[in-house]
């Protein structure tokens, strides 16, 4: 583990009920690639409405749990400390897998391009090695 809660929390200004990484395992050695997770749990709020009847985490949340993670990258580097990610874009998005307490999501984040101060970014999160979610986003850095 490179990043428990804790310390990841002293990187990005996330709070319950909206932080979603539970944990960073690794960062390539080059700088572009991260890897994160997050546990979900029957427990967390949005399964308070989405759905009752049937949990299934919303894709909104597994790709802001996505740019969190790439914003723990990009909040590390020494030029980003103590700035904020916002999205400024998402493409390609595809939803291929249900997410659901229990499930252990893991989540890659690859950046691949920087142009007029916006990060582009492959995004990839799985189950058990099983791709839940994959597609592309976008972020700018900002105070």
């Amino acid at each position: 583990m490179l990043y428990n809660s804790n310390q990841i929390q002293e990187i990005i200004p996330h709070r319950y009920p909206f932080l979603l990484v539970d944990v960073i395992e690794e960062i390539s050695e080059d700088g572009l690639t991260i890897i994160g997770k997050k546990c979900v749990s029957a427990n967390e709020m949005q399964f308070l409405g989405h759905f009752p009847q049937k949990h299934v985490m919303p894709g909104v949340l597994i790709v802001e749990a996505l740019a969190q993670t790439g914003c723990v990258l990009l909040l590390s580097k020494e030029e980003n400390k103590g700035k904020i990610g916002f999205f400024a874009g998402i493409n390609k998005m595809r939803f291929k897998r249900q997410v659901i307490p229990g499930d252990v999501l893991t989540m890659k984040v690859t950046l691949t391009n920087q142009r007029a101060g916006i990060y582009f970014a492959d995004v990839e999160a799985s189950v058990e090695g099983q791709i839940a979610v994959k597609g592309e986003i976008m972020c700018a850095v900002g105070e």
